[in-house]
């Protein structure tokens, strides 16, 4: 039996903030307002095969569990950086207004087969791997629309140090982001499927009609 790990990793990597001032002492005027701006950065998948010695597996290798031969990760990243303007009311309240999104999206795939793996075997591990691809290939669009929702928001801030509460909730924002785009893209149902139908290698089932006949269904 092979057991199959599908990671969806959100990574929060950058929060910035850019910060206009007001004072009710000396009025001046926030920067120009400029329109939203979102750019999605998809990147190119990251792919790669490793052969291994079951008896001596590498340290970076995956632990496999007791009935496993081989190990497909399918490895999700998202980055979400936030861009706001502030207007400080009082010393300790202010209004944050975001005004660009920035989201870089990565798939990183690493495939491990034991030496002399059966050929049938390792088309079950690159099924995954199609898998996986297939639901990146729209992963720009499902970030973007979940991204697109938070252009202009406005949300105010309280606190004694308005700078912290103003980058916890930008960071609040990137985790919110990246949290939703792991839950919308969610190939996991897809992946256990594909296991089903082929009993994980372990059937004659063809690996590539397996995979078109999940996919098929998930649409």
């Amino acid at each position: 039996m092979l057991l199959r790990k599908y990671i969806l990793i959100c990574v929060l990597l950058g929060i910035v903030l850019l910060v206009g001032l007001t004072s009710r002492h000396a009025p001046s005027l926030l920067p120009a307002k400029q329109a939203p701006s979102l750019t999605i950065n998809k990147q190119p998948v990251t792919y790669s095969m490793h052969t291994f010695d079951p008896a001596a597996p590498p340290a970076d290798m995956p632990a496999l569990a007791a009935w496993e031969q081989a190990e497909c990760d399918s490895n999700f990243v998202s980055d979400a950086n936030v861009k706001a303007r502030t207007e400080i009311l009082d010393p300790a309240h202010g209004m944050v207004t975001v005004t660009g999104l920035k989201v870089i999206l990565q798939l990183t795939i690493n495939i491990w087969l034991p030496q002399g793996a059966a050929e049938h075997v390792i088309e079950h591990e690159q099924g995954h791997r199609q898998i996986a691809e297939h639901y990146y290939e729209t992963a720009d669009k499902v970030a973007e629309q979940i991204a697109a929702a938070y252009l202009g928001k406005q949300v105010s801030v309280s606190g004694a140090d308005l700078n912290f509460e103003i980058n916890k909730l930008l960071q609040q924002m990137g985790a919110e982001i990246t949290s939703e785009y792991s839950k919308k893209l969610n190939p996991d149902l897809a992946q256990n499927r594909y296991d089903d139908i082929t009993d994980h290698s372990r059937n004659d089932v063809n690996a590539a009609e397996a995979v078109a006949e999940v996919l098929k269904d998930v649409q």
